[in-house]
């Protein structure tokens, strides 16, 4: 009950920050005289989420706020090896051109143009950039197309910016992720709601490891009083758990195989919002 109560108080504490973050991509939709136009409130209207207020500096993005800071021009940042030449020169030519805000009006653009692409990159990093674990499934985000000028292969477009951007198919399932924000496999700046989740994860590894270890020896003692195993250990039960676990995961594959488990796990909890 403990972490319950924290992760409560998290979000209590970080409220404001997570009513900023649903303004701002409530400012990406395409735009609409009666949301633009009216100030006031976060309102539900009708089931949905209709945003009547806005302030200035919400629709400036992750990478407008680091070009300030840093006295330059707005651009993306690139992580690929240097062997990646043909990818390097691409990501120079595509990064020469102006940064096309994901807070401009989109319907001024051509559909297919530079301009466009420009902006739907700048769209999915500032998108990313507010997510907790800075990844997002496609199929979900195929969901709103529409609402945010998606174009229908949105895939293809992302695996065309491997600079910005690693498209990944874990457990068959289509996710984005955004570059800059990992070093290696793990998140660089990890939200507070985000420490919680993994101590969830954590204690349910703790809980499943348990459960193997009690379930190993209700085997083992029904074995001895069948007198198929001597009494006795040679090795220490805890590591004889571990081995069994290591077997059980070769022979069978999928998340019998401890570290396959913790990877899902990892998984689960990371695809946040």
């Amino acid at each position: 009950m403990g972490l319950v109560h924290e992760e409560e108080g998290v979000r209590d504490l970080l409220e404001p920050v997570f009513v900023e973050r649903l303004a701002k991509l409530l400012i990406m939709i395409v735009p609409n005289y009666s949301i633009r136009m009216c100030f006031g409130l976060l309102i539900i209207v009708g089931g949905g989420i209709r945003l009547v207020s806005w302030k200035s500096n919400f629709a400036v993005s992750a990478i407008e706020a680091l070009a300030e800071k840093k006295g330059r021009q707005p651009c993306f940042s690139c992580s690929l090896p240097s062997t990646w030449v043909k990818s390097l020169e691409n990501f120079g030519k595509f990064n020469s051109t102006p940064y096309v805000s994901p807070y401009s009006d989109p319907r001024a653009l051509a559909e297919h143009s530079d301009e466009m692409e420009k902006r739907t990159v700048g769209f999915m990093h500032e998108f990313l950039s507010l997510t907790l674990g800075k990844k997002s499934s496609i199929v979900k985000l195929g969901h709103f197309s529409r609402e945010f000028c998606l174009p229908e292969k949105l895939n293809v477009l992302l695996l065309k910016h491997p600079g910005i951007f690693y498209v990944s198919n874990k457990y068959r399932v289509y996710t984005v992720i955004l570059k800059e924000g990992y070093k290696g496999s793990e998140l660089i700046e990890k939200d507070p709601l985000v420490l919680v989740k993994e101590k969830f994860g954590d204690l349910m590894q703790e809980g499943l490891h348990e459960y193997n270890r009690r379930h190993y020896k209700n085997n083992l003692e029904k074995k001895r009083l069948k007198g198929m195993v001597k009494s006795g250990r040679n090795k220490d039960e805890s590591t004889e758990i571990c081995e069994q676990d290591d077997s059980n995961g070769v022979q069978q594959g999928g998340l019998f195989n401890p570290e396959e488990r913790k990877r899902f796990y990892n998984v689960l909890f990371d695809d946040w919002p």
